[in-house]
């Protein structure tokens, strides 16, 4: 993969990118993970499966890890192949995220798995505990899950904050989430001050879109996440009409999805959110797969309303 500018030029990444959600911690909200996965959830497992899945990634060219401090321990099994790999800052492009605390006690049946908090005083121990951890690999920043309604995007303390890191050399950007991350996409735009911006995008939950197209040409690089829609867009939970037109293309459902993604002109980086090297596999066969016409009409019917589709993502259990 070669390439590219992302983020008004600060960053240099390839077209698919790695998110550690579903690898820093034993549970997740992924259809099919206990089959993925099995039951050995313990540290030295899923360290040792990061550190495959890192290894697959890197070999086939992906240089853009993102992590966040809500991912269990993915700062740290990141920290430690970078190191143990030889990676030098700069040979890939890593980003995490801060607001959310993982509180789930590598517990699978945790009541609670994470806590958010967008306050600048946690912004600047996650920062300081980011650091700590990633050292000079830091290559950007992002606020987990800002909402027009929490209010992030007016506290000045924390943009204060914000721009005195990107001052520093790291870009800073942002992650959405829920039924109104267009009216968060343009709010962060109107600041002037993000280099990039990370969203929901997919078959199912198109609503963003038009931002993103603004967002793009406004200058700020587009990171798609959940691009496969926490395992409702794979074989785990295809609906028919994926299923059948990712069949009669010869490819996986997710690598269909994914490229329905990648067609996206604003789209940057689309993450794969692989937990096994073979999930990871498929998923970049996405880059070989024409995107067309006729797919995009065959499978406009499965976009479902915001609301909608954010209600159904809340009840997906954590496995």
């Amino acid at each position: 993969m070669a390439l590219r500018p992302l983020g008004r030029g600060r960053l240099q990444v390839t077209p698919m990118g790695l998110g550690l959600a579903a690898l820093g911690r034993p549970a997740y909200i992924t259809l099919g993970r206990d089959a993925d996965l099995g039951g050995d959830r313990d540290v030295a497992a899923m360290r040792a499966r990061t550190w495959e899945v890192l290894d697959a990634a890197w070999a086939a060219g992906v240089r853009y890890v993102d992590a966040a401090r809500s991912y269990g321990l993915a700062e740290e099994f990141l920290a430690g192949w970078l190191a143990d790999r030889g990676v030098l800052p700069g040979e890939v492009a890593v980003g995490s995220k801060w607001g959310y605390e993982y509180v789930g006690g590598w517990q699978m049946d945790a009541g609670r798995h994470e806590e958010k908090d967008l306050s600048a005083e946690r912004l600047r121990r996650q920062l300081g505990e980011t650091r700590e951890m990633l050292g000079g690999h830091l290559s950007l920043y992002q606020i987990h899950s800002a909402t027009v309604e929490s209010g992030v995007l007016d506290d000045e303390e924390v943009l204060g904050e914000l721009r005195a890191l990107r001052a520093e050399g790291v870009a800073v950007g942002l992650s959405t989430t829920g039924p109104r991350q267009a009216a968060t996409i343009e709010k962060a735009v109107a600041t002037g001050l993000f280099d990039t911006v990370q969203s929901t995008w997919n078959l199912l939950e198109r609503s963003a879109g038009e931002a993103l197209a603004r967002a793009h040409a406004a200058g700020l690089g587009v990171i798609v996440k959940e691009g496969v829609a926490n395992g409702r867009l794979t074989a785990h939970g295809a609906p028919p009409a994926l299923a059948r037109a990712a069949r009669e293309r010869g490819v996986t459902p997710d690598a269909l999805a994914l490229a329905a993604v990648l067609a996206r002109p604003w789209a940057g980086v689309v993450l794969s959110g692989a937990a096994t090297t073979a999930q990871l596999a498929e998923n970049l066969t996405a880059l070989a797969v024409a995107w067309d016409d006729a797919a995009e009409q065959t499978l406009a019917g499965l976009a479902e309303d915001a609301e909608t589709y954010w209600a159904r993502r809340a009840a997906l259990p954590w496995t």
